[in-house]
């Protein structure tokens, strides 16, 4: 049988040329279809794929898992059965994709329950978050945020190159690609001479971050390592972690961020597994320091994953503000699950881990507008000659996201797209 990743392998269902979605990715989402419920689902080229469905017609029976979790408003449940369940449903869409296999190719009845238009349907958010950590992973990132705020001789803390630094965030404000944001509001000091004013934040920033939906873990007091991390990474999706930089300045001081993270976070509804990355696997950024035990990893660990960063103005053109690539994190996904639970700390089926911003060493794939600006200092020209230093009131955010090299098909993890909306 040809295997889910191979190159070679075609599809009887048309693929756009450069498409983020061929037969070899098939990711995992929920989708809403007209006069539906919200169900399991996945993709391929401009046709979403109704695993509900193909489990009703009975395309999966002789699989061993339980096919009632497709017929659920989040994947949380499907999820709850592991990794071989995730690859065993992804390698069964593959066979029945397959331009070879005439099983459904050559069945229009059931082909017109299964697959839906991707512009006639709605995509939801595909899990029910119970918790969500953000990480601060990107060396880069966290030494330009250093240098601007701090002394530039010590832009990094002296633990930052120990370990995987992180906070643990608001999972209920986590919404899905294209719902909109209102800017928010709360104290902010300007004038350092003059007490703390209300009002909008005027400093409102994106965070370009790779998010990673977890399995079931282990139970309370257990740990996972870097070896065994993988099987409890059920897949990736792009995720903007706004942030309101005046806000933020102002509070954090001594608990860190509060107001100006949690009131959204924006994640795309298409989760790419780990399997259909696997082609795209490459060697993390050399440790500086020597990481104590159970943060070593062994082999390939980083992701060779392309980003970009687009601000369309509202009734203008897109421009392209960074492009950056999840290869440059410091610290690997495997690492920041090692320490999360090195304590006993439970992880739930639906958990959010978030990289922290990824930039690069060169201008222009830093990954926020704190940077891209330098604190305001550096104004970014948009195509229709307006400047921005940070963002403006009907801006829209795109982030997109593929993985690609010779001799292998291209993979992609489509984009969250974010309308901002003024304060209430």
């Amino acid at each position: 049988m040809i295997k889910a990743n191979d190159p070679k392998l075609e599809s009887w269902i048309e693929v756009p040329k450069n498409s983020d979605f061929p037969i070899q990715n098939l990711p995992f989402g929920i989708f809403k279809g007209e006069n539906q419920k919200p169900c399991a689902a996945s993709i391929i080229g401009k046709k979403v794929i109704d695993l509900n469905a193909l489990a009703q017609l009975g395309y999966f029976d002789d699989l061993a898992f339980n096919k009632n979790t497709l017929d659920k408003p989040v994947l949380n449940p499907f999820i709850r059965q592991k990794r071989k369940v995730w690859r065993m449903v992804r390698e069964r869409l593959s066979y029945l994709l397959n331009k070879e296999n005439a099983t459904l190719r050559d069945n229009p009845e059931n082909q017109g329950k299964i697959f839906h238009d991707l512009k006639d349907v709605r995509m939801k958010l595909p899990v029910r978050i119970g918790d969500y950590t953000d990480f601060y992973a990107s060396k880069e990132h966290a030494t330009n945020v250093g240098t601007m705020f701090r002394d530039p001789k010590n832009a990094l803390l002296p633990n930052w190159l120990h370990l995987p630094v992180g906070y643990h965030g608001r999972a209920s404000s986590i919404i899905v690609s294209g719902t909109p944001i209102h800017r928010p509001k709360g104290q902010t000091r300007p004038d350092a001479d003059k007490p703390p004013v209300f009002g909008p934040s005027k400093l409102l920033d994106f965070e370009l971050e790779m998010g990673y939906i977890l399995g079931q873990g282990k139970r309370l007091g257990k740990s996972i390592s870097t070896e065994e991390a993988d099987e409890y990474i059920f897949g990736l999706s792009l995720f903007n972690d706004w942030s309101a930089r005046d806000i933020q300045k102002w509070e954090y001081v001594p608990l860190g961020p509060f107001l100006g993270k949690n009131f959204a976070s924006s994640l795309s509804p298409w989760i790419v597994s780990l399997d259909a990355l696997e082609p795209f696997r490459t060697q993390q950024p050399k440790a500086e320091v020597e990481v104590l035990p159970y943060l070593r990893n062994k082999g390939k660990n980083a992701l060779d994953i392309k980003l970009e960063v687009q601000i369309k103005p509202e009734g203008g053109k897109a421009k392209t503000v960074c492009r950056s690539n999840f290869k440059h994190m410091y610290w690997t996904m495997q690492q920041q699950l090692a320490h999360h639970t090195v304590n006993g700390c439970n992880i739930n089926a639906g958990d959010l881990l978030a990289s922290g911003t990824i930039s690069g060493k060169n201008p222009s794939s830093y990954g926020s507008m704190l940077e891209l600006s330098w604190k305001g200092t550096i104004p970014i020209k948009m195509n229709d000659g307006s400047e921005r230093k940070f963002l403006q009131d009907g801006d829209t955010v795109i982030m997109k996201g593929y993985a690609q090299k010779s001799g292998h098909v291209r993979i992609g993890l489509g984009e969250v797209r974010t309308k901002i909306l003024p304060a209430t």
